[in-house]
C-alpha cells in the first residue's frame, strides 16, 4: 500500500519580495486579521464588572449631558423638529465610532510590539483589526438608538436604508487617520498624549450636540462650507440625513469626503513608508 508523501512547503527568501507581494500577503494573512479582531473584541471588556454594557452606558450618559447642555441651556431643543435626544444620538453614533477607532488604532502597534518584532506579516492588519472593535460598539450603540426611537415613537425616514454607506465612509475616515497617527506614535511617543486631547476637543467642533445648520444660521453658508473641512462634519450630516431626514448639505459633504480621501491616501502612504522601521523603533 503506497504511503502518501507529506506536502512540501517552499519558503522563498528574495530581496524586495515582500514589497512586490504586500497586497497579496494581506489576503494570505486574512486569518491573522480574524484572530486579532476576535482577540481584541474579547479583551475589550475582559475583567470588567458590567462587560459590554459599557457600550451602552457611555453613549447614554453623553447623550444626557449634551441634551441638558445644548438642549436645555442652549435652547437648541426648541429649534429641532425631532426629539432632541434622537438628534444628539444620531450625531453621537459616527463620532463615538471615529473617536474610539482612532484611539484604538493609535496604540495598536505599540500594544502588539512583541508580535511585530518576532514574525513577518503586513503590519496594516494590526490597526485594521483594532477598528473592528469599534464597529462592534457602533452596532451596540445603534441598538440603543432603536430603543430610544421606540420610546419617543419616532419612525425614521426611508433614507435609513443608506446608513450602511455612511458607516463605510466612517470606517475609511477612521482607518486613514488611524494609520497615520499609529505610524507617528511608533516614532514619536508624545502622540499617545495628544490623541486624547484631539478626541476631547473634536466632539465640540463636530456637530454632535447640535445640527450643522446652526452654523449657517448663526454665520453664513460660506462659513458652513469651510466648517466642513472637519472630516467628520459631512459624515455626521450623512448619519442625520439617514436617521432623522435632515437635509444633507452636499457641498460640505463633498468637501469632507475629499478631506477623508486625502487622509486615507496620506495614512496608507506614510504607514507603508515607515513600516520597515517599526520593529527597530518599537
Amino acid at each position: 500500500m503506497a504511503t502518501k508523501q507529506p506536502e512540501v512547503q517552499e519558503l522563498i527568501i528574495e530581496s524586495g519580495r515582500s514589497e512586490k507581494n504586500y497586497w497579496i500577503d494581506l489576503w494570505r494573512f486574512r486569518e491573522l486579521f480574524y484572530i486579532l479582531s476576535w482577540r481584541d473584541i474579547k479583551v475589550r471588556y475582559k475583567q470588567t464588572v458590567i462587560g459590554a454594557a459599557w457600550g451602552v452606558i457611555r453613549p447614554l450618559l453623553t447623550m444626557v449631558i449634551f441634551t441638558f447642555v445644548f438642549g436645555r441651556l442652549g435652547n437648541l431643543d426648541q429649534k429641532s423638529s425631532v426629539p432632541y435626544p434622537i438628534l444628539v444620538f444620531s450625531g453621537l453614533l459616527p463620532w463615538q465610532f471615529f473617536s474610539s477607532a482612532l484611539s484604538e488604532a493609535s496604540n495598536s502597534l505599540i500594544g502588539n510590539s512583541n508580535l511585530i518584532t518576532k514574525i513577518y506579516f503586513p503590519r496594516l492588519i494590526i490597526p485594521a483589526s483594532s477598528i473592528i472593535v469599534s464597529l462592534v460598539d457602533l452596532g451596540i450603540t445603534f441598538g440603543l438608538l432603536v430603543v430610544i426611537m421606540g420610546f419617543f415613537k419616532y419612525l425614521p425616514p426611508i433614507h435609513i436604508l443608506f446608513l450602511p454607506v455612511f458607516v463605510i465612509l466612517a470606517f475609511f475616515a477612521s482607518f486613514g487617520a488611524g494609520l497615520y497617527v499609529t505610524a507617528l506614535n511608533v516614532k514619536y511617543r508624545d502622540f499617545r498624549y495628544i490623541i486624547p486631547f484631539i478626541v476631547q476637543l473634536g466632539i465640540y467642533v463636530t456637530p454632535v450636540g447640535y445640527s450643522s445648520t446652526v452654523v449657517a444660521q448663526k454665520y453664513s453658508e460660506q462659513v458652513r462650507f469651510w466648517y466642513s473641512l472637519n472630516p467628520m462634519v459631512g459624515i455626521t450630516d450623512g448619519f442625520r440625513w439617514c436617521i432623522i431626514g435632515e437635509p444633507l448639505y452636499w457641498p460640505g459633504f463633498f468637501l469632507s469626503l475629499g478631506v477623508n480621501l486625502f487622509f486615507l491616501w496620506l495614512g496608507v502612504s506614510y504607514f507603508r513608508k515607515t513600516e520597515k522601521s517599526f520593529a527597530d523603533n518599537i
